[in-house]
C-alpha cells in the first residue's frame, strides 16, 4: 500500500531527492520548504501524488496547519522526513548569540516542532516512520562547526529518547547520519559564515574556508542512492535506530566508537572508584 511521506526542506538538496524516490516508489509526498514557488520549481506542481506546502519550520503555528492540510489532503502521514536545516560555521568564540538561536531554531526546535505535529497522526494509526537527518557532525564534533555539531548532537539524543517513547505506539525512530554528500550543501544557501573575527583564529579561518570551497562538488555522496536506501528503510519492519549514509561518515563512526571505548576502559577503575564503597 502507497505510503505518505511528509518531508520539510524539500526545494532542494537532499528533500528534492527523497521527494522524488518517494514518488518513484509510488508512494504520495507531502513536499515542504520555505518558499512554495522553490519547491515547485524542483519538483513540479502538484498531483494525485505530490502536495507542494510553504513551511517555515521555525513557525509552530504554520507547522500546525501544514501536518493539517497534509493529513487532510493524503488521510494520513506514514514517514516524516526531518530534513530542513543548515550548517553554521565559524568558531564559537567568534559566533554571537543570535548565531547561536538560529542555528538550534531551525536545526533542533524547528524538528521538534514538525515532530510534535505529526506524532498525533501517527500515534492514531498506531504506525509510522521518523527519520531525523543528523550528520557526520552529529556523531563526531569538530573545529569550526561546533554550533553546527552541537545542533546534531542534539538531534541524535532526543530522537534515542522519543525512539523509546513511541516505540509502544508502533512508530520507529531513524537517525541518518550521512558524510559529504553532492549536495548544495557547502554553498552560501546552506551554509552560514558568521561572527567577529578574532586574530588569534586568522590563520586556521582562512585555511579551513579555502577548503570548504575547493571540496564542493567533488564530495564522494550519491544523495539519489542515499534516497532510495530512505524509501528501503521505511518498508523495513524492524529498521535500524541509526543509519550511516557514505564510507566517510563509517570511517568517522568506526573511529569515534574506538576512542569512546579507549576512554572508557583506560579510566574504567577511576570511575567505577567514585561509587560510595560496597
Amino acid at each position: 500500500m502507497p505510503k505518505v511521506w511528509f518531508i520539510t526542506g524539500a526545494s532542494r538538496g537532499f528533500g528534492v531527492e527523497f521527494t522524488k524516490a518517494a514518488l518513484r516508489a509510488g508512494d504520495r509526498v507531502v513536499a515542504t520548504g520555505r518558499k512554495v514557488a522553490a519547491v515547485r520549481e524542483a519538483l513540479g506542481p502538484d498531483t494525485d501524488q505530490l502536495l507542494c506546502v510553504e513551511l517555515d519550520v521555525t513557525d509552530a503555528t504554520r507547522t500546525q496547519g501544514a501536518v493539517a492540510l497534509a493529513a487532510s489532503k493524503f488521510g494520513t502521514i506514514d514517514v516524516l522526513v526531518n530534513n530542513a536545516g543548515y550548517g553554521h560555521l565559524g568558531f564559537f568564540e567568534e559566533s554571537s548569540d543570535e548565531a547561536v538561536r538560529a542555528q538550534f531554531e531551525t536545526n533542533v526546535f524547528g524538528l521538534f516542532a514538525v515532530t510534535r505535529a505529526v506524532l498525533p497522526v501517527m500515534r492514531a494509526a498506531r504506525k509510522g516512520h521518523i527519520f531525523n537527518l543528523s550528520s557526520a557532525a552529529g556523531i563526531r564534533g569538530q573545529e569550526f562547526a561546533s554550533l553546527y555539531c552541537s545542533s546534531k548532537f542534539a538531534v541524535e539524543g532526543f530522537s534515542e529518547g522519543l525512539a523509546a517513547e513511541v516505540a509502544p505506539f508502533g512508530i520507529s525512530v531513524t537517525i541518518v547520519e550521512p558524510g559529504p554528500f553532492r549536495t548544495d550543501f557547502l554553498t552560501r544557501e546552506s551554509l552560514r559564515f558568521g561572527g567577529t573575527p578574532i586574530a588569534d583564529y586568522d590563520e586556521r579561518r582562512a585555511r579551513i574556508q579555502a577548503g570548504f570551497e575547493t571540496r564542493n562538488g567533488k564530495q564522494p555522496g550519491d544523495p539519489t542512492r542515499l534516497a532510495e536506501a530512505l524509501v528501503r528503510l521505511a518498508g523495513e519492519a524492524k529498521p535500524p535506530m541509526r543509519f550511516i549514509g557514505g564510507r566517510f561518515a563509517l570511517e568517522v563512526m568506526d573511529k569515534k566508537l574506538a576512542a569512546v571505548r579507549a576512554d572508557v576502559d583506560n579510566w574504567r577503575a577511576a570511575s567505577a572508584a567514585t561509587d560510595f564503597p560496597q
